[in-house]
Order: structure tokens, then sequence, then C-alpha cells
């Protein structure tokens, strides 16, 4: 429980160059770490073989894999993997999504040195984001192609881009295709292969959302995933000292949900129970339902999720009982989490335990593996990101007042992009760090150790035509909060223009109307729509410090943003640039004030 886990207070170092720039590193010393992801697994097979690593759910109960099976089921699928004449160049490509063969396939080629590269299963599953997919098998070229169910995913096996590769399915397997269960081998040649894998061995090609251009593979090698977690445990020792248990649905395509939740528990010998939910209508009860039977000690999740668990749990004692009562650490991610959720989920906390779960967050990239800036002490609200991470040096150069750029060097940082020389080039300044593109600013000035606050990616800031620079992403996060559950996600405008408007993408709040005012061109036009946003805007303008602070108008999109259009990326952002540039029509309406779909403040 969260009063007996053993948090560890901040403790910054920072040094002042003459040019203003700024460093910040830990003053804790970063643990000994492993050399690969393997070495965990040999372990805890041998420390704790009957503890449960992987479930899923199957039926109303859950299919099981302890470490000691898992162990034997890696050696034997690395052992399958080889004979069919994989090695280090020859990438595997995972097209579907969380799974316990998908977790036991990428182990068993992470074991032999197989790099293994897991992508948005929505790239098969939507047939216009095939192109998606082909971009990716084009760059990697992978030798075999990974899918759980062979019916599910037929149309993506059967691009004619598929064809010489080996398909291999878990269910449902068609013809061309070979059994998951018919892939396990004879382990002669494992140890030899794995005594080949190191800490600089390519584990994982983690693919870029791909938001502002094409996406780009992260080499993700094994010193990096094991340093990540070596430097997560220095500031979260409890989970060395309570095995993590989790109950996750994140996908593993993406860094957070793939390497940062999966080696969490691998790294300490816990228990992840696969959930096949997700924080949207008609999948979240899955996830409540899988909360309610199996509590977890540190619940990982994006704000709209614990939002959607806190409604829950007002009606379902069952599910409020099973969910705090082991409950270590609260941690969010993707936006700041509201207020009013906060405050909400602490209330129930003390219900039912009486004192409150460490509540926090952290930032980090996928080139960063990912965390390298964690908020590691007790916090009343939502929205700092806290202080470096140990062995990571954090290099802040001033853009504006109490505002930096953000660049970062340490051992969880990438070798560079696959097959990408020039991009590799280009992420990193003359002194090593990672340029990340991402601004931040001091909680408190005067003090190190109150940590960071996010303040938005330099790339999405814009002028308005005044020469007013908008900081559009910071600005974004702060309308999601003050607007919800109106907005499920809006895009900031105003570039080129005079004043700052809003592309909305309607959310509960508003769900009801939006299809009877549809337009017919892509705006909704709704009297009742305009009752609900109108003065919300009008409050939040008339206390905007300033024009580039100052939203002036809005419009509520009647179509979704769409993912097989590229509107949205593999790991469900707004693609903002190709919904500015597809849209342009509701751009140009946005801005004239007859229009009867702009909503004014």
């Amino acid at each position: 429980m969260a009063e007996l886990a053993n948090y560890r207070p901040h403790y910054v170092t920072r040094e002042d160059r003459a040019d203003g720039t700024i460093l910040l590193r830990s003053g804790y010393e970063l643990s000994e770490f492993v050399e690969k992801t393997s070495d965990w697994l040999h372990r805890w097979a041998e420390l704790r073989p009957d503890t449960v690593f992987l479930a899923e759910r199957d039926g109303a109960g859950w299919r099981e894999v302890t470490y000691a099976a898992a162990l034997a089921e890696v050696r034997a699928i690395a052992g399958g993997l080889l004979a069919q004449g994989l090695g280090p160049d020859t990438p595997i490509l995972v097209i579907s999504g969380n799974g316990v063969d998908h977790g036991l396939l990428t182990l068993a080629a992470q074991y032999v040195g197989i790099p293994i590269v897991p992508v948005a299963e929505q790239y098969s599953l939507i047939p216009g984001a095939h192109a998606q997919l082909r971009h990716v098998l084009g760059l990697i070229d992978p030798r075999m192609v990974f899918a759980v169910d062979g019916s599910r995913f037929a149309d993506a096996l059967a691009m004619p881009e598929m064809e010489g590769r080996l398909l291999v399915t878990s269910r449902n397997t068609g013809a061309g295709q070979t059994a998951f269960a018919d892939l396990r081998g004879d382990t002669a040649g494992v140890d030899d292969a794995a005594a080949k894998v190191g800490p600089d061995t390519v584990a994982k090609i983690l693919m870029t959302s791909g938001s502002t251009s094409s996406p780009k593979g992260v080499l993700t090698t094994h010193r990096m995933m094991c340093a990540n977690q070596a430097q997560l445990a220095d500031a979260l020792p409890f989970v060395r000292e309570n095995p993590p248990r989790l109950v996750d649905w994140l996908p593993w395509n993406h860094v957070f949900g793939g390497s940062h939740n999966f080696n969490m528990v691998l790294a300490n010998g816990g228990s992840l129970y696969i959930d096949e939910g997700k924080p949207a209508k008609g999948l979240v009860d899955t996830s409540i339902e899988n909360n309610a039977m199996i509590g977890g000690t540190i619940s990982f999740n994006v704000p709209v999720g614990f939002a959607m668990l806190r409604d829950a749990m007002r009606e379902n004692e069952t599910l409020r009982q099973s969910y705090f009562r082991d409950l270590d650490m609260i941690f969010y991610a993707g936006a700041s989490l509201p207020q009013d959720v906060w405050a909400d989920l602490e209330s129930m906390a003390r219900e039912v335990r009486s004192d409150v779960p460490l509540m926090t967050s952290s930032w980090g990239l996928t080139e960063t593996a990912p965390a390298c800036i964690i908020q590691h002490e007790r916090i009343d609200r939502s929205g700092i990101v806290g202080v470096p991470m140990t062995g990571t040096t954090i290099k802040m150069i001033p853009d504006d007042d109490n505002r930096y750029e953000i660049r970062v060097k340490g051992p969880n940082i990438m070798p560079g992009y696959f097959n990408d020389p020039d991009k590799t080039r280009d992420a990193f300044d003359e002194e090593g760090f990672f340029v990340t593109g991402d601004a931040m600013g001091f909680v408190d000035p005067d003090d190190m150790n109150k940590g960071l606050r996010f303040d938005g990616r330099i790339s999405e800031d814009f002028k308005l035509t005044t020469g007013t620079w908008v900081r559009a992403a910071q600005l974004r996060l702060d309308l999601l909060v003050a607007l919800a559950p109106l907005v499920a996600d809006l895009v900031i405008t105003g570039e080129g223009r005079d004043q700052v408007g809003l592309l909305i993408v309607p959310g509960p709040g508003l769900a009801a109307h939006v299809a009877a005012g549809n337009d017919g061109a892509g705006a909704v036009v709704s009297e009742a729509v305009r009752e609900a946003l109108a003065p919300r805007l009008t409050a939040l303008a008339s206390k905007a410090a300033g024009s580039s602070m100052r939203v002036t108008r809005a419009i509520v999109l009647a179509e979704p943003p769409s993912m097989a259009e590229g509107e949205i990326t593999a790991k469900g952002n707004l693609n903002f640039r190709k919904i500015l540039t597809r849209r342009r029509a509701l751009l140009d309406r946005l801005y004239d004030d007859a229009d009867p779909a702009v909503i004014r403040s």
C-alpha cells in the first residue's frame, strides 16, 4: 500500500553556463543494471518460478504464464526463430496488439538478438490505413510477420507486400500461414546466439508517431531499456520492494506501454494482466471488469481513462475496493489530469484505505526509452513532470522568460534511427545531446527540486500576423482541461491569422448534438452545441493574458479525425498538420464571422 511505499525525495544539481544554458542532473547515482532483458527473465524464473508473469483473458478467467513457463517458452520459440534463419538483420514485424503470445515472441526475439518491430494494429485493421503499413514494410523489410488472429488480420496478411515473408498466426491460421504453436524449435543453438547479445544489441525498432514527417524507426537497445528500469527504480524504490502488478491496456507499439510498463513488470518480478479494453465507448466496460477482478499495485492510464474509471467507481463498490486496495501509484500520461478527476481519486482512495497513492507523471520520448524526467515526490496537482532521473543530464537552452528548449543525454538515449543517417545526425547537437524539440519551465526558478513543467513543443509554436508567438502545445493542454468533457481533442489555429481559433473534436458532453447538427460540409451547426461551448469560451477569453492565449472562435468537427487519412497517428494522437491541410475549407470557414458554424467568444 502507498503508506508503506518508499518514495525518494528530489535531489537536483545545477550547472550554469555563461550563455544562459543550464545543465540539470540527479544528485543520486545511477544503480547498476543488467545487460539485457533475458537477464531479468532468468532471475525471476529462478527466484519466483511460480509467480504469474503474463496473463490475458480466457473466457471467464485468465490464461496465465509463470516466469518458469515463460523462460521455457521463450527459449523454445527462440530456437524456432533461429531454425527459420532469422537473426540480427531480419526483423520481426508484429501487426496485432498486446497479448501473451506477442509478449513471449518479443522476449524470444530479444533473447537471440532479433529486432522486434510492433506497430499499431489499426494499420492492418483499417483498409484505408494500409498505406502506413506499406511504409513500415518498405522501411523495415521484415523477414517474419506475426498476427494473433489469421482471420481478423487476413486482409493485411494478403497484401502483395507480404509475399515471400514468414507469416505466423496464433489462431485461425490460414493458408500460407504458420501456426505460432509450430514455431517452437530445438534449443541447441540458443545459448550460442544468446551469448552474442549485449547491451548495444538492438532489441526493438519502435516507429515514431509520424505527426510531423513519415514515421522513423527508433533503434532501441538492451542498454536503453535496462538502464531506464534502473532509473525508474532509483526514483521509485517501492517497485523493487513490492513487485508491480498491472492491469494495463496501453499498447506495446508505443514506448510507454511496450517498454516502460512491460519492462517494469519484468525487471522487478511482477505480474502483467493484459487489459483488452480501452478508454473508449464500447471498450471501457472490459477495463472496468478486469480492474474489478484483478486489483493492481500501479495504475497507468491517460486522463480520459482515469475519468472513465472514476465515473464507474462512483456506482461500483467492487471496482472501487479492488482498484484502491493495494495501489502504490496512479500514473497519468499524454496530458494533464483534470483537477476534478485528481480530487475525486484522492477522495475515493481515502474512503477505501485512509491514505492516497502517489499520483504523478513523467516526461520522455520514444527516443529516450522513454523516461528522462519524473515527479517522485508527492504533489497536490497535475501538470508537473518532475526532475532528472539518475544518469541523465538535462540541457536547458533559454527560449523565453522561464522557458527552455530541452535536450538530453544518458544511457537511455537511442543511438539513432534505422537506416537514416541524415536524420540521426540532425537529432543530436555538437555535444551529443538528443534534440527533443520540447520546451519546459521551472515550477519555481529559485528551487530546482520543485521540478519542471511541460511548456509545449517548439515546432508547434507559431506567430499571429501581429507578430505575437502562440505557444500552441501548452495552450492546447490547458484548453483540454478547461473544456472537458465537451471536448475530446482540439487543434489550435491562427498561424498567418490575427486571432487564435479552435477546430474541436467533440467529447461526450457534445456527442448527442453532433449528428443532428451536421451541415454536410464537415461542421456542426447546432444551437445546443453553441449554448454549451460559447459561455466557456467567453469566460476563458475574458481571463486570457494577451492575444496569444485568447481564443476568439471555434468550429466543432462533424466528422471525427481519420486514421486512414493520416489525421490520427499510431499512438492515437492528432496529426495537426494533416488535419489543417485536409480540412483547409473548414479552417477558412473558421475565420468567416458570417458562417453559422462559427462559435464566437
